[in-house]
């Protein structure tokens, strides 16, 4: 790969590069940090998307628009006189090395649990302690991703499940809760019902290694690419889905699922 030379050379050329459209590109030129967000998270989405394909290619393409972002963000910050790019490297590296204590002090940290462990306490303790623990949580994560965060942070500082039986009996619970619910409960009852089962649905994943967020997207594109299986043959056909019975569709649905085998 590439020498540090190299890559040190390859970012001065795209810090020269956004100096320039800045000061010569009409919409470059009049971006702000709110006209600019919009962009950034659908850029976030789409290095989402490349990851979760593993596409290596698209990764390389989309890590590239990510960077171009926070340069760009750096820049405007810059012009206000607020701060520039080597502030937010600086302020990063110092982050980096304020969190690793293991790595650059004299603590020990063994395992993944000791390291995260040591991560969120040095995380409240430079708000001088006062930090409440699940205040890091973004407000504006998807809900599923919210809820892994503040079970994983809940988790760092031992509020957990000692295994994973206890997080599926509760599961059981709540699935039962749910029932009732929308047996013999007004609509807002379920609903909060609903949300405890996928809560603690996501708990057990999470006690299980499994992030919850991967595992239903990788069954929603399963699912379209059995769906789009099913709409292409029916086409073929010379039918319209519509037009087809539950048991047709699901003869093709069940050919798509051996033809993925």
């Amino acid at each position: 790969m590439h020498t540090k030379e190299e890559k040190m050379e390859a970012f001065g050329r795209l810090l020269d590069i956004i100096d320039e459209l800045r000061e010569k590109c009409p919409w470059d030129r009049k971006q702000t940090n709110e006209s600019l967000r919009p962009n950034t998270i659908e850029e976030t989405y789409e290095l989402c998307d490349a990851l979760m394909r593993n596409d290596s290619p698209e990764i390389c393409k989309e890590l590239g628009d990510v960077l171009m972002h926070v340069c760009f963000y750096a820049k405007m910050g810059d012009e206000k006189g607020e701060f520039d790019i080597k502030d937010v490297c600086d302020r990063l590296c110092d982050k980096l090395i304020y969190r690793h204590p293991h790595i650059y002090g004299d603590t020990v940290a063994n395992s993944v649990g000791e390291v995260l462990q040591n991560w969120e306490q040095l995380k409240i303790k430079e708000k001088g302690g006062n930090k409440m623990v699940l205040s890091g949580v973004p407000t504006s994560l998807p809900t599923l991703i919210k809820s892994y965060r503040i079970q994983d942070k809940a988790r760092n500082v031992g509020f957990d499940w000692e295994d994973a039986s206890g997080a599926w009996q509760k599961v059981k619970e709540e699935i039962a809760e749910f029932e009732a619910a929308v047996t013999d409960m007004s609509k807002e009852e379920a609903e909060a019902e609903f949300g405890d089962v996928m809560f603690s649905l996501i708990n057990a994943a999470r006690l299980h290694h499994i992030n919850p967020d991967n595992a239903l997207e990788h069954t929603n594109q399963k699912f379209i690419r059995r769906f789009n299986y099913v709409e292409e043959h029916s086409i073929k056909q010379g039918r319209n889905l519509k037009d087809m019975t539950l048991e047709e569709m699901d003869a093709l649905w069940e050919e798509a699922k051996k033809n993925e085998q």
